[in-house]
């Protein structure tokens, strides 16, 4: 007789069915149990543990999160002294420099050749925008050799903020007297209110032009350049031409000297006359005396007749 092992379907089903729920069972069990055996500290130090990470990486977000800074109002200056071939080309270069970079020419001063300096040499200021001053002095560079390059900044932030504060108190003040004055009654009162509101402009002007004086100082760099030739810039001739004008320059200079002199020798010959004069007499009192009484030999009439 064959007895078949296979359950039916339904069996299987509710099997299946029962053994999920013990197992669902159990596991909610273990889950009571463990929060069970847990203390309330500990289960608030857990979430505490799990808070602190997202606590500390805010607070680290926080402190290297960038903190915002006024940019710098600076007043930069420079100076860039050059040893070039021809100063005049050089001259010619740099202002072709400032057309480019957009520049101004504030100052020109050439010197020719001298005898305490046979070079030529040149002083040039130009005023340039700030972005472009960097730029500017590598061009500048390259005309020649430098010899010295200095950068010189001053930080006028303060005293900008300074003027636009103070800027903004005066203009409050006039709207405010401005409001005073139509309400003014009599002409005394008007009076009053107008000159002080005059008082008020005038000090707003000086300000708002001392205000736009810093910001184009801090807008505008300045450079100053100074140019001095390799060689002296003179040929064989003029350099002849050069000494004999330095020979004739000493001569005249000798002769005025020495024609001083004697002026002051006379003045002085002058001024001691009286002494003189008393001291010339003396000398020849003094030689007349001695003529008359120094011993000599003389012949008498006697002896002459007899010779």
């Amino acid at each position: 007789m064959y007895v078949s092992t296979k359950l039916p379907r339904t069996s299987a089903l509710f099997v299946s069915a029962l053994l999920g729920g013990v197992i669902f069972t159990s596991c909610a069990s273990s889950h009571q149990l463990a929060n069970k055996q847990l203390p309330p500290m500990a289960a608030d130090g857990a979430a505490n543990q799990a808070s602190a990470p997202a606590n500390e990486s805010s607070s680290q977000k926080a402190e290297t999160a960038p903190i915002a800074r006024s940019r710098p109002q600076l007043i930069k200056k420079a100076a860039i002294s050059l040893t070039v071939n021809s100063v005049e080309k050089t001259i010619d270069a740099v202002s072709q420099i400032i057309n480019k970079q957009q520049g101004d020419l504030i100052g020109l001063k050439q010197q020719q050749p001298k005898n305490d300096n046979p070079r030529y040499t040149a002083t040039i200021q130009l005023r340039i925008p700030e972005n472009l001053l960097e730029s500017t002095l590598e061009e500048l560079a390259k005309l020649g050799t430098v010899k010295s390059r200095n950068i010189t900044a001053e930080d006028v932030g303060d005293r900008l903020v300074d003027f636009q504060a103070r800027l903004t108190n005066l203009q409050k003040t006039e709207a405010n007297l401005q409001k005073i004055m139509d309400r003014a009654g009599s002409v005394r009162d008007v009076l009053s209110v107008a000159q002080e509101l005059s008082n008020v402009r005038e000090t707003i002007e000086q300000i708002n032009a001392q205000l736009k004086s810093l910001q184009n100082q801090v807008a505008y760099s300045t450079i100053t350049l100074n140019l001095e030739a390799a060689v002296s810039s003179t040929s064989s001739q003029p350099a002849f031409g050069l000494q004999v004008q330095e020979t004739w320059n000493k001569s005249t200079h000798s002769l005025s000297s020495f024609s001083v002199g004697l002026l002051k020798l006379g003045i002085w010959l002058i001024v001691y006359s009286p002494y003189l004069l008393i001291f010339a007499a003396l000398i020849y009192g003094f030689t007349r005396w001695r003529r008359t009484h120094s011993p000599r030999l003389t012949q008498t009439p006697e002896s002459s007749s007899s010779e």
